[in-house]
């Protein structure tokens, strides 16, 4: 439930820090006095699109602030856990509006998205303008309502999902018949791909590079090592490093005794003579080699000679090109596996059967529970000076089997007639506006009182609720609002005495003049709150005898 809502800088509002009742809260003033104010920052707060004139005149932001009780609300909780937020009891929404046009918004201090807003607030608070009203009887609605009344819910949603599989299969195989062609040419292609590069996936080409450079200078190469050796160990009469390193020891070792330099001096050049040793057998080793197999020289030039064509035709590195071939392998087992159109019409014609299964259960539930439902709106509507109404829903089987959606093989329509003698027809074509109103609040009344009473339940919001309607026809709007306000918080806005007079907590908005226009918030309580009704029933004027009206009407609230 809505706990509190704080208003900053807000259009007329300077101001304010409202707390909010359980139950039943009614919005009363006189026509321009910004009863509105708080439906829109209220909508704002749970995702509405932001405008910079709702900023006060002067103001560089506006801050909006509505704090949410959402203790053992499972959905709420479900909701943050989903998008990775921490949950608390309580909801804190921040809306702040710039000049500029410009907005931000929090969610308990956290920055948080409009369209994360969006959806918390579809579970927070649920707002019923006369437009909304409107939209709430499209056909669309009446199909979900009626589930929600008949407790067919949880079997629409299965039908949907077979439907949704048996789609997404179809969709499958369609797109799969479509691009059969080009699947089997992309096979043809990679298959022609992988057999030209297959002798390099065998080696490793950065070695196959390495020796064919060794092999191709391996004359020059032994050359090089016979003149090494020559320079480190020769059997001529020349110096070389091995002789010379000898007469170095032998001079080292012969100091050693008297000066520990040339004992460690000594031992090093035991070391290198020992290294140059492993050095001049493993170059005796490369110069005395046979020379390469031109047939190996040959295999190595073929090789290379296939990874510069490769690399030119397809413009990558060598190195690169191998790497693309384990991906081009990869696509080929993909499409080679991709089942084809046939091969799922099994598949689909059991998602078709299971959808039509699912769908038929969910008609004749529907059937089943649709009279006594109609009846029920009956009864609603009767006393709200409709007492002609009538109502009735209607099956009709969609022609043809291409038409099936989501919601079944049916067309439901709520038909609807006010007038005695007048045929029903489809609510939204023939309904006026105030009995569209007062249908939408007994669809709500009758849905909030069907449901399970321990489920969290969203705030409803409901503007000119009464549009249309006067006298004891205004009480029982009242009387409904009442009782709805004892399973779930309310927030209406009336211009009838007799609906406000219901609420459990009535707020008065009004306008002053002074040097900037500003509205004011008032909880009004005792002699005030008989004041307003008396104004709200007389007129300007205000009389005794409207103030004993007023008396008489609150007298009458039948508590709780």
């Amino acid at each position: 439930m809505l706990l509190s809502l704080t208003l900053h800088q807000f259009a007329l509002i300077a101001q304010h820090e409202l707390s909010m009742a359980e139950g039943f809260n009614v919005i009363t003033g006189e026509t321009g006095a910004g009863k509105s104010l708080l439906l829109d920052a209220l909508s704002l707060c749970v995702g509405a699109r932001a405008d910079s004139a709702m900023v006060r005149h002067g103001a560089e932001n506006a801050d909006i602030y509505a704090q949410f009780d959402v203790t053992d609300n499972s959905v709420i909780a479900e909701w943050f856990t989903q998008n990775e937020r921490e949950f608390d009891d309580e909801v804190m929404i921040r809306r702040q509006l710039s000049s500029n046009g410009r907005s931000k918004a929090w969610l308990n201090g956290a920055p948080v998205s409009l369209a994360e807003l969006k959806s918390l607030g579809s579970l927070l608070v649920n707002i019923h303008s006369q437009h909304a009203q409107q939209a709430l009887l499209k056909p669309q609605f009446v199909v979900q309502w009626l589930d929600e009344m008949a407790q067919t819910t949880s079997l629409a949603v299965q039908t949907a999902t077979s439907y949704q599989h048996y789609h997404q299969l179809k969709r499958r195989a369609d797109d799969i018949a479509s691009r059969e062609s080009q699947r089997q040419d992309r096979i043809q292609l990679l298959q022609n791909q992988l057999a030209d590069i297959a002798p390099l996936l065998s080696v490793n080409y950065d070695e196959i590079e390495a020796e064919h450079e060794e092999l191709s200078n391996l004359e020059a190469l032994m050359h090089e090592a016979s003149r090494s050796l020559h320079l480190l160990d020769s059997d001529t009469d020349e110096p070389d490093v091995m002789s010379l390193l000898g007469q170095a020891i032998k001079l080292c070792d012969t100091q050693a005794g008297v000066s520990q330099t040339f004992g460690l001096a000594a031992e090093q050049l035991h070391l290198a003579q020992q290294q140059i040793t492993e050095a001049t057998a493993l170059l005796s080793d490369y110069a005395e080699q046979q020379l390469p197999d031109p047939e190996r020289l040959q295999t190595l030039d073929s090789l290379i000679s296939l990874a510069h064509r490769l690399s030119r035709k397809h413009s990558l590195p060598a190195t690169e090109l191998i790497e693309e071939a384990k991906a081009w392998q990869a696509q080929l087992e993909d499409l080679e596996n991709e089942p084809s159109s046939d091969a799922l019409a099994t598949q689909i014609e059991a998602a078709w059967q299971e959808y039509l299964t699912s769908a038929r259960l969910l008609n004749d539930a529907r059937k089943k529970a649709a009279p006594q439902i109609s009846q029920q709106l009956i009864e609603q509507l009767q006393p709200l000076a409709l007492p002609n109404a009538r109502c009735e829903f209607v099956f009709t089987k969609r022609a043809d089997s291409s038409q099936y959606n989501a919601q079944g093989c049916f067309d439901i329509d709520l038909l609807f007639s006010a007038n005695v003698g007048m045929p029903m027809q489809p609510l939204h074509k023939i309904a006026s506006g105030g009995e569209l109103s007062r249908m939408a609040l007994v669809m709500q009344v009758l849905q909030a009182t069907n449901a399970d009473h321990n489920a969290a339940k969203p705030m409803l919001v409901f503007d000119e609720v009464d549009v249309g309607i006067s006298g004891g026809t205004a009480q029982v709007v009242g009387e409904l609002l009442r009782t709805l306000g004892q399973s779930q918080q309310l927030l209406a806005i009336t211009h009838q005495a007799q609906v406000a007079a219901q609420a459990h907590q009535h707020i008065l908005v009004q306008k002053h003049h002074n040097e900037q226009t500003q509205s004011e918030l008032v909880v009004l309580a005792g002699q005030a709150q008989v004041d307003e009704l008396a104004r709200m029933s007389g007129g300007v004027t205000i009389t005794d005898v409207t103030r004993d009206h007023a008396r008489s009407l609150l007298s009458d609230v039948k508590h709780p």
